[in-house]
């Protein structure tokens, strides 16, 4: 049951690159929070080893007690909350804090591939879909956390998408989905709407909605090509950037590592995505396909939209960049997902080489 046959040590060679250059981030920025940080990492390094040597097989019966899971911990923090900052996204237990939202996205990804595994596509089913999709987006949005809510929605879209859906439905949902955008922006935080507004036009109100966006901004072309140097970030090191450990530690990384170290953590970033969406493709059974394909877009989405909003490009949505950014329930839930598409690859391929040994 435990093995680490066909173990893809290249991959998590990227891997530990990336959480190294996040923490060795962390430790110049916010140096208080670094021991913690390599705390975090040690725990999602032997989570993800545990979980790559399993038998991926013991999870594909547990969709529907996994969704059960989700919506539970999704519940908790009505009741057992901490407020910090007007949100309700944490809870506290024995003196460690982490937030739900992070650890119902695995649960989740493996219900929704479960879902479609004996399901057509039709609309009947489709209703039920986004019926259960629903009750997680809504107890997800109302703590309040939009960037959380957009990942799950991004994950379940992309599932779905690989069902036997036509090019003619897809087109009917985009169409959907766009007419709903302007409707659903009413249900939107007023601080929430003020960052879409000043994404636009940060200088509106450079001490208010537009502030965080400029000084990520800043931070970034202060950097040059080559940076400032670990420990030499202005903008960081004098506060004037921030959330500079979590969202907008690309910045911080930028402003120190210059154009070149944000183009090579870029590079990891692809070499991590490319091998996932390739390894993935390769795959026969719609299940495990279903599930690492889910992992991608996580990761995938959340990589685009925060280093995207660090450069101006996209509004602040409060989305961590995976692997990178402080905080212990990111990057544990992201390493649980790496976790789970490692064993469905490594398992994948040894039965492909048993199965060509047997035909030889």
């Amino acid at each position: 049951m435990f093995s680490l046959k066909n173990f893809d040590w290249l991959n998590f060679l990227v891997l530990i690159l990336i959480l190294s250059l996040g923490t060795v981030t962390v430790l110049s920025v916010n140096p208080q929070l670094f021991t913690t940080q390599i705390t975090y990492v040690i725990l999602g390094i032997l989570v993800y080893l545990f979980l790559s040597s399993l038998d991926f097989r013991i999870f594909e019966g547990l969709g529907n007690f996994f969704y059960l899971m989700s919506i539970l911990i999704l519940i908790a923090p009505l009741f057992w909350g901490i407020v910090s900052r007007g949100a309700v996204r944490w809870i506290q237990i024995g003196g460690i804090t982490f937030q739900p939202s992070e650890f119902a996205k695995p649960l989740l990804i493996i219900f929704f591939a479960k879902y479609w595994l004996s399901k057509n596509f039709n609309f009947k089913n489709l209703v039920a879909y986004f019926g259960y999709l629903f009750f997680p987006l809504f107890l997800i949005f109302r703590q309040p956390d939009l960037g959380s809510t957009l990942v799950v929605l991004v994950i379940a879209l992309g599932i779905m998408f690989f069902t036997e859906i036509n090019w003619k439905q897809i087109i009917v949902l985009a169409l959907f989905f766009l007419l709903a955008v302007p409707f659903s922006v009413q249900f939107l935080k007023d601080y929430q709407k003020q960052r879409i507004v000043h994404f636009l036009n940060p200088w509106a109100d450079p001490l208010g909605a537009g502030y965080n966006v400029i000084q990520s901004v800043i931070s970034i072309g202060s950097g040059g090509l080559t940076g400032k140097g670990f420990g030499k970030g202005t903008q960081s090191h004098l506060a004037f950037l921030p959330e500079r450990h979590t969202d907008f530690i690309f910045a911080s990384f930028a402003e120190e590592f210059g154009f070149l170290g944000s183009v090579g953590l870029i590079l990891l970033y692809f070499l991590l995505l490319r091998r996932i969406l390739q390894r993935s493709l390769a795959l026969k059974d719609i299940f495990n396909l279903r599930i690492s394909l889910g992992v991608f877009f996580l990761i995938f989405f959340q990589v685009l939209v925060n280093i995207g909003m660090n450069l101006g490009v996209l509004p602040i949505t409060g989305i961590t960049l995976p692997l990178f950014s402080y905080g212990g329930s990111s990057l544990v839930s992201t390493m649980i997902c790496l976790g789970l598409t490692e064993s469905v690859f490594r398992l994948t391929e040894e039965k492909s080489r048993l199965e060509i040994g047997v035909f030889r």
